[in-house]
């Protein structure tokens, strides 16, 4: 993820060429009259025509010739190397490919009596930029966008809200994304395995902690974002949220006695028996490989022992017999069996679930009553503007993840509709709620075509955003993902991706996607991301921020050089 400038570059910020041709279905073409290696696809270009600027991406560069003749010809081979260079001035060229995307009054010259209240207008957001709906003049110039293009459209890090999130390709000026507006809608954050997603994924957690308008649940798979750790590729040291936002972020360890890479969490968390609902366990129907009796049974259990369904199945024995009066082996009082056939319900369907909920019933961090309320401890930090990573240690299976992350997201999501309602209502004292991301990895697993239906999370992904709540997934396979959750991410960042059926989901639904296609094919493995949707006001390919040193100085400021003895003197001590 570098933000070093691309040093093929040129230094002047003139024109790079002409439009020759195109329209508003097909990408205009321009002619260049600078080196082709001067450009690469994915560049930022500006064409400014009749008094408006054209905002576009290059999506394609070819090789075009006056006649196919001189594109045939070797002409250095029997032409002296001045003529030759001439000849194919003169008739070899250069076209570009310009996906336009916005347009915006230029306005008057700065010594024009109009002038100043065009300027007005551009201050209190009048007149800003807008989607294409016509196109530019015949050989209407064409240049890289300067730093005041890219601020104009991206707008300007230190702006409220506005967070830089890397450089152009070709003169390495910072784009940025509004935070406030990419948490509005749910988002994603994509590329295959390496391309360095959680890289990102902690840019960005960094910035939205730093904005402090957010509350932030992180469901911590490979315990990877609230401690420190260690790159995989490098070897170099990876510093964690915790040990950043020390005051902001929370660390919750699942289950009693949880350590995380060999600390301790701020607390524990510890999933109460009576709090598991039947679609809990029904949400993990491919994981358990459930019958399609499963249903029925559940729905017995939680007739005949109402909140105390699970606790009650868990301790009933399987294959335990007794002899009755006659002398007869039925099944004992307290079996599954004779639970079962009071329920109305086949023996050897109860047995089979009791069976293989036998991974739940043994799961240490699910008790019957729980050492504190944690999760009543994990609302009242969000709602105080804290963040949560929660690390599931050792607990590591999808089970575990899909079990755990479904139950609490479904009863955070009823707090937030509940307050978000009153808040609406009128209710006296009801303050409105704080927006929230819930940020899930491995989003695949919960949101495939089978599972989507059945998880909270595609929930949230097409409703929950009038609820102020939203997420952020980060997975190396979208085109595992659900069509009807993908359409409904608003923000799409980015990388590498090899698989064209990944690269078919990443684009779904959004305009232009024939030309995006190649472009996010032929990013670099790594440094490269294409954004695009909601959060930004047009496609761009940038060079993501590193997540390193001079990030965090650059975010957090520097580190003080005083002593610690300075600063207790300084405080009385």
């Amino acid at each position: 993820m570098s933000e070093e400038i691309n040093p093929r570059a040129p230094e002047e910020t003139g024109p790079i060429g002409y439009i020759v041709g195109g329209g508003l279905k097909a990408n205009l073409q321009a002619r260049l009259t600078v080196p082709a290696q001067h450009v690469q696809e994915g560049a930022f270009v500006v064409v400014e025509s009749g008094g408006w600027l054209f905002y576009g991406l290059v999506t394609d560069l070819q090789l075009g010739a006056t006649d196919p003749r001189f594109a045939d010809e070797h002409s250095q081979a029997r032409l002296s190397p001045p003529l030759a260079k001439l000849l194919h001035g003169q008739t070899l060229y250069t076209n570009l490919e310009i996906m336009a995307a916005l347009m915006m009054e230029q306005g008057p010259e700065p010594d024009d009596p109009g002038y100043a209240a065009w300027f007005q207008q551009v201050m209190d957001e009048q007149i800003r930029p807008e989607p294409v709906k016509t196109v530019p003049q015949h050989h209407a110039e064409v240049r890289l966008a300067r730093a005041g293009d890219i601020a104009e459209i991206f707008g300007t890090e230190g702006k409220a809200g506005f967070f830089r999130i890397g450089d152009t390709l070709e003169q390495g000026h910072p784009v940025c994304v509004n935070l406030d507006k990419l948490v509005q809608r749910s988002s994603g954050i994509f590329g295959a395995t390496g391309t360095g997603k959680s890289f990102l994924t902690r840019v960005i957690l960094a910035g939205l902690i730093k904005r402090d308008q957010t509350a932030v649940l992180i469901f911590d798979m490979h315990n990877e974002y609230g401690p420190d750790d260690t790159a995989s590729d490098t070897g170099l040291r990876v510093p964690g949220l915790k040990g950043k936002f020390p005051a902001k972020v929370r660390m919750v360890g699942l289950g009693r006695g949880a350590t995380i890479r060999g600390k301790s969490p701020d607390y524990h968390l510890e999933i109460a028996e009576a709090d598991i609902l039947p679609e809990d366990i029904l949400m993990l129907s491919q994981e358990l490989n459930l019958r399609e009796t499963t249903p029925t049974t559940l729905e017995a259990l939680r007739s005949s022992f109402q909140t105390d369904w699970f606790q009650a199945f868990k301790h009933m024995r399987v294959h335990a017999f007794v002899e009755d009066e006659e002398g007869k082996r039925v099944p004992a009082p307290d079996s599954v069996e004779a639970w079962a056939t009071r329920a109305g319900v086949h023996p050897g369907a109860a047995e089979a679930l009791h069976s293989k909920l036998r991974r739940l019933f043994n799961a240490p961090y699910i008790v019957e009553e729980p050492a504190g309320n944690a999760l009543g401890q994990m609302i009242e930090n969000l709602d105080h503007g804290q963040h949560i990573v929660l690390s599931f240690g050792k607990h590591e299976s999808d089970l575990d993840y899909l079990f755990v992350s479904n139950l609490l997201t479904r009863r955070i999501r009823r707090v937030w509709e509940e307050r978000t309602n009153d808040f609406r209502s009128g209710h006296q004292g009801a303050e409105e709620p704080r927006p929230l991301v819930i940020v899930v990895e491995e989003a695949h697993k919960l949101l495939n075509r089978e599972m989507a239906a059945q998880t909270t999370f595609s929930t949230i992904a097409r409703e929950m955003r009038k609820y102020y709540v939203t997420l952020l997934i980060i997975d190396q396979r979208p085109s595992q993902i659900y069509d009807e959750v993908m359409s409904q991410l608003g923000t799409r960042i980015t990388g590498w991706l090899g698989d064209a059926d990944d690269i078919q989901a990443v684009l779904t639904g959004l305009a232009g996607r024939e030309a995006l296609r190649g472009m996010l094919a032929r990013l670099q493995p790594k440094e490269e991301v294409l954004m695009l949707g909601w959060g930004v006001p047009m496609p761009i390919v940038v060079h993501s921020r590193r997540y390193d040193d001079a990030f965090w100085e650059d975010l957090l400021g520097k580190p003080s050089k005083r002593s610690n003895q300075d600063i207790l003197g300084e405080l009385g001590y």
